[in-house]
């Protein structure tokens, strides 16, 4: 092997590592019991997937001992730890107590499923042998499914899900003999991710036209979790933590008399295997921390190299370094393999401490990582406290060494892993983000002088990366307070995305924090001038949000990232401060004068001759000046307020940042309300029954809808009614009252969901009939989508007003082209909610919605898991519910029947998938969207 070139060595040594030299043939299994040979092209052509063959390991020649070595020295697991533990005379690996749940439960159940993509989380804390758990499943039933792992990189979710079909599909001449995939997704960092992945893989069989009435397709989602608090649990979610159980801790008593008798002289360095064997005990971790690294020398290479490790595998999870890299850092020649040379060997003493991964990569590599994320953490505290290398000074090694971002092996890795260990942020109870990452936060704690050197190195690093600048703005304006500087990295930052929405929002906030800080500091004076001042500041930080709105409004659709909505957030939180800096600067006459002026009580041409700016020639220069944004304060809040009622109601929340925006958005309402909805107590006429529905949120029937979800008092709710029939009784004009009538529909509708006993709900016939009057004026488009969403849901089960019932096919396709035009800009990565389903009753019986249905059944997590596995419509409590609809399927569109044989309303099917399964006459569930009438559970009758 000395004699070859280099290439041909790391070929022979990957082929010897992998133990394939003698597998020549490799093998996947037919659903007919049958197995096809996998070819080198094919695999090769599947590049996003590491394929678990039936014969995998089969005529392979791998030492035993130095595999066994590897793993409990804290090296992953391999395919020949399981090959190894099933010959005569070995003990099998252990299996954790929720091996036997997974295999022989949940994934039995989840077969049983009528949807072609499946899935279900293994939940762990990192070290706890989560995935080592996954690839046992895997391993144990590749006799069942095909199975793979998705590759490291794989981050264009639609090539993966092609790949997955292929796989699929591979030498299976009818689709009989196809056997379902078993994909295990290995650290995705969001759980959206995997929802995504199954959309792509649902179009990419409708794409090939692949139906069956079981899974094709079930997703092991092996993800790693930082705390065991706060996790949601769900029949399809596994959770493995660092507790073991009591037989878990047996068998690995058991197992180390066995390890002892095998590998007696290393056991004292079998870190990874000790780790678990003494429950994860943090007094263990952090005495073999303290004694291997007694004799550190920040000033040695592989001393820094190995700080570096630790800083990388204790922030970023499944960090690792190319050995290619490792080897040139230290100086090291690179040879050929040869049995007993070992880059970890260049660590001396500290060799215990890392060990080698096999990465499975476009191009498989070796790498070098720490040998458990607890050893890892634990060791860059023993660090940081015997002050032999502080976070910032191994931060700034990183990223001022070139050697570590020219290597070409694992390159791209190293860069996405440094990027996130200093921009990623974690996110807190609520929702909210941490300012920082847990890595710049740390350093800001401990090394306070040092942090603006790293950014600076980082952004140097970064040159062409507009986030770093970002990340430095962020720093000057939230940490330095130092605004002209945040201001010039925002404006880098934005030179180089200038198509971004976050980075135009950094911009924009700058603006807005500069302004929040004058607030608070109060220095500047209570004089026209200082007046002018804060409202020049505040009119450029409007003009910055809005400029991120039509930014994120243009953004490129072609990924999955949900519409960014923080420049409507921000506009509003500027418009709060502005009523801030009016009330601060202003004597409580001016105030309420002001007040009057912003409300549109008083005219512009009658303020200025009111008594409190009668002598203020400067005052009332100010407002002129600032007279627009002043003038159309109260309309563009209740434009920005109504937005995110129509963004957060209508269409799914893709964001964890949903109950933080909603809490701000509760703040500034709170402001909105005091100045712009004056209630009288005394007044019982149209304005102040308008005023108090407004102060309710109730005047839209999207802020009706959302009590539906909000747990509003019934009392509360009650009134909203009594009101909105007071405004019909009373109301007069050319309007016919059309908003007020819609919306008393609406709010009747969300009463009877909430108090169905209530004596204010008025007889569903009169609804009906409201119903009708309004239907027969032409709807405007303002109107268009929430009156033909009412009118689809309301006469779709009862169809006892023939006229308008004729016209529901029209009243959905206008439905759902106001739908586009309102919403079709945002909803880009969300689908519309189901407000909701048809249910068996009638009257208000007849709608279900969405949130009784989630009472029904358990949490919202838990229904969430439910519906996107099809296991909804299997619960007793749902099926007594929902009313099941007749039809057929025809040409690709689903056929809903009617009262009248010869009248069909065309349904969208959830699933398109399921149409091409179906022929002939069909019954399924409907629910009721913004967009449109859907199907779900499509059966064949």
């Amino acid at each position: 092997m000395d004699e070859q070139s280099l290439p041909e060595g790391e070929t022979e040594e990957m082929s010897i590592r992998e133990g394939q030299s003698n597998q020549s043939h490799r093998f996947l299994l037919c659903g007919n019991g049958e197995k096809v040979l996998l070819s080198k092209k094919v695999e090769a052509n599947l590049d996003a997937l590491s394929i678990l063959c039936v014969n995998e390991c089969e005529g392979g020649n791998l030492n035993k001992h130095e595999i066994e070595e590897h793993f409990y020295k804290g090296g992953k697991v391999s395919w020949w730890n399981f090959y190894f533990s099933e010959e005569p005379g070995s003990t099998s690996l252990i299996k954790r107590d929720k091996y036997d749940v997974i295999r022989n439960v949940i994934i039995p159940n989840l077969c049983n499923l009528n949807v072609a993509c499946v899935s279900f989380n293994l939940f762990h804390l990192p070290g706890c042998g989560g995935t080592t758990l996954a690839m046992h499943v895997l391993w144990s039933l590749k006799d069942t499914f095909r199975c793979a792992v998705l590759k490291e990189g794989s981050s264009d979710l639609a090539v993966v899900a092609s790949q997955v079909v292929q796989l699929l599909t591979y030498g299976a001449v009818e689709q009989s003999a196809q056997l379902p995939v078993l994909l295990m997704l290995d650290d995705f960092e969001e759980k959206d991710s995997v929802f995504d992945l199954k959309q792509h893989i649902v179009k990419e069989m409708e794409k090939k036209n692949l139906s069956s009435q079981c899974p094709q397709v079930i997703l092991l989602n092996c993800m790693r979790i930082e705390s065991m608090e706060n996790t949601d649990l769900t029949e399809d979610t596994v959770l493995i933590g660092n507790n073991l159980s009591a037989p878990e801790q047996k068998c690995f008593q058991e197992k180390l008399r066995e390890v002892d008798e095998v590998h007696k002289q290393d056991l004292e360095t079998f870190y990874g295997f000790m780790v678990m064997k003494k429950n994860f005990l943090p007094e263990y971790i952090q005495g073999v921390a303290r004694n291997v690294l007694k004799s550190f020398d920040f000033e040695d290479k592989h001393a820094e190299l190995l700080a570096v490790l630790f800083l990388l595998n204790t922030y970023c999870k499944g960090a690792y370094l190319s050995v290619s890299l490792c080897e040139e850092f230290l100086g090291i020649k690179t040879k050929p393999y040869c049995g007993s040379n070992k880059v970890e060997d260049a660590f001396g003493k500290f060799s215990t401490l890392v060990t080698q991964c096999r990465v499975k990569d476009n191009v498989d590599y070796d790498a070098l990582k720490i040998i458990h994320p607890s050893m890892a953490e634990s060791c860059l505290q023993e660090l940081v406290a015997s002050k032999k290398a502080a976070k910032a000074e191994i931060t700034n090694l990183l990223l001022m060494e070139n050697k570590f971002f020219t290597c070409v092996q694992g390159k791209t890795k190293l860069w996405e892993d440094v990027h996130s260990i200093l921009v990623k942020r974690d996110m807190k109870c609520g929702g909210e983000n941490n300012r920082f990452s847990p890595l710049v936060q740390d350093i800001i704690k401990e090394s306070p002088g040092a942090i603006e050197i790293v950014l600076f190195n980082a952004v140097e690093r970064f040159t062409d990366n507009a986030v770093m600048f970002q990340l430095l703005a962020r720093y000057h304006y939230l940490v330095k307070k130092n605004f002209r500087q945040a201001e010039q990295c925002a404006w880098q930052a934005q030179e180089l995305s200038p198509k971004n929405s976050y980075i135009s929002d950094t911009c924009a906030q700058v603006i807005k924090h500069e302004l929040k800080f004058e607030l608070k500091r109060d220095l500047i004076p209570d004089t026209p001038g200082g007046l002018d001042e804060y409202l020049r500041m505040a009119h450029s930080a409007t003009d910055a949000f809005r400029e991120t709105q039509e930014i994120a409004k243009k953004e490129d659709k072609r990924d999955n990232t949900p519409y960014n909505s923080a420049g409507h957030l921000g506009e509003i939180q500027v418009a709060v401060m502005i009523l801030e800096i009016l009330q601060s600067q202003l004597n409580s006459d001016q105030y309420n004068t002001m007040k009057c002026f912003l409300n549109g009580s008083i005219k512009t041409h009658d303020f200025l001759k009111i008594h409190p700016f009668k002598h203020s020639a400067g005052y009332c220069s100010v407002v002129q000046q600032y007279s627009n944004i002043l003038c159309n304060l109260q309309h563009n809040m209740k434009r920005q307020f109504d937005f995110f009622n129509s963004f957060f109601v209508h269409l799914t929340a893709r964001t964890s940042s949903k109950e933080q925006i909603q809490s701000e958005l509760a703040r500034c309402f709170s402001f909105y309300v005091d100045v712009f909805c004056n209630i009288s107590t005394q007044l019982n006429d149209l304005s102040s029954n308008w005023q108090f529905l407004e102060s309710k949120n109730a005047d839209t029937y999207s802020g009706l809808l959302n009590f539906l979800s909000n747990n509003i008092e019934s009392n509360e709710m009650e009134e909203i009614v009594e009101k909105y029939a007071f405004i019909i009784e009373n109301s007069t004009g050319g309007s016919n009252g059309v908003k007020e009538r819609i919306n008393f529909i609406y709010a009747n509708i969300v009463l009877y969901c909430i108090k169905p006993e209530s004596r204010s709900i008025r007889p569903f016939e009169s609804l009906q009939k409201t119903l009708s009057e309004v239907l027969t004026h032409p709807a405007t488009f303002k109107d268009s989508m929430e009156l033909h969403f009412i009118a689809v849901a309301l006469l779709w089960p009862q169809l006892s007003v023939p006229k308008f019932s004729e016209r529901l096919g029209t009243y959905v396709s206008q439905m759902s082209r106001s739908f586009q035009k309102e919403l079709g800009a945002v909803c880009h990565a969300k689908w519309p909610v189901v407000h909701f389903y048809l249910g068996k009753e009638k009257g208000y019986g007849s709608l279900v919605s969405q949130e009784n249905m989630s009472k029904s059944v358990g949490s919202e997590a838990n229904i969430s898991s439910l519906f996107q596995n099809g296991k909804l419509w299997n619960e007793e409590a749902v099926r007594q519910q929902l009313c099941r609809v007749t039809g057929r399927v025809e040409k690709d569109a689903l056929l809903a029947d009617t009262s009248k044989a010869d009248f069909n309303i065309e349904v969208k099917p959830f699933y398109k998938r399921q149409l091409s399964s179906q022929v002939g006459k069909v019954s399924f569930l409907l629910g009721f969207t913004m967009k449109g009438p859907l199907a779900f559970d499509i059966q064949l009758k």
